[in-house]
């Protein structure tokens, strides 16, 4: 486990520096948690430490109810929000916080991001959804996303009039989620700055959803 542990806390703590490289946050709001596998554990960031000083034994490890086992700082003020998460959603084994301006944008409209894009498609399969709102430093957020994201093909939510969560197999494609929701979020706005976006056809969302999950990319070679 302590091999696990390290590893998990060298991956978070640099799958940091893409949130920064996308501009999904400011100063020290924001953060990313892994699940370690096999334990009721997560790894998460420390609360309110600049991204240029967060190194892997500065992650803090934490039960599955927030409760601190190892690590010297204070967990981020989304941990509890997190630990819900991950034992709500077992398959869910990352999670992602960031306040990236045009999709926190919409969360401050309480608006969705409807499906107008085959790159949504492609990742979200069908709109971006609104979650509601939530006070900051228990598990209500975690609540509001886990019943909001159950049933639903989006691996990203808005949380009104806050910002967006995200969940992944692994931290990795969680961040993944958090940088295309941001992107998608950007050309949303800008073709209704232009007009009425044009509708897509659900089963094209299906189609392209089912293709970019399934086939798209490189296939694992058979051992």
């Amino acid at each position: 486990m302590n091999t696990v542990i390290a590893q998990l806390r060298q991956d978070v703590a640099t799958l940091h520096a893409e949130l920064t490289r996308y501009g999904l946050v400011a100063w020290t709001a924001g953060n990313i948690s892994a699940r370690v596998p096999g334990y009721q554990l997560m790894v998460i960031k420390p609360s309110g430490v600049g991204y240029g000083e967060l190194t892997a034994d500065r992650m803090v490890v934490c039960d599955l109810y927030g409760k601190v086992v190892e690590g010297d700082l204070s967990p981020s003020s989304d941990t509890e929000a997190h630990a819900y998460v991950y034992r709500a959603m077992p398959e869910v084994g990352g999670v992602v916080h960031t306040h990236s301006p045009y999709a926190t944008a919409w969360a401050a409209r309480g608006e969705a991001i409807a499906c107008h894009l085959t790159a949504q498609a492609d990742e979200f399969g069908g709109e971006i959804p609104v979650g509601p709102f939530a006070l900051i430093g228990g598990d209500d957020i975690g609540k509001a996303i886990v019943a909001t994201l159950s049933g639903h093909r989006s691996p990203a939510v808005l949380m009104r009039n806050h910002g967006v969560f995200t969940i992944g197999k692994d931290a990795k494609a969680a961040v993944k989620a958090a940088v295309m929701c941001e992107d998608v979020a950007r050309t949303a706005h800008l073709a209704r700055a232009l007009g009425d976006p044009v509708p897509m056809a659900p089963a094209d969302i299906d189609a392209l959803y089912q293709r970019y999950q399934n086939v798209y990319g490189q296939a694992t070679p058979a051992r």
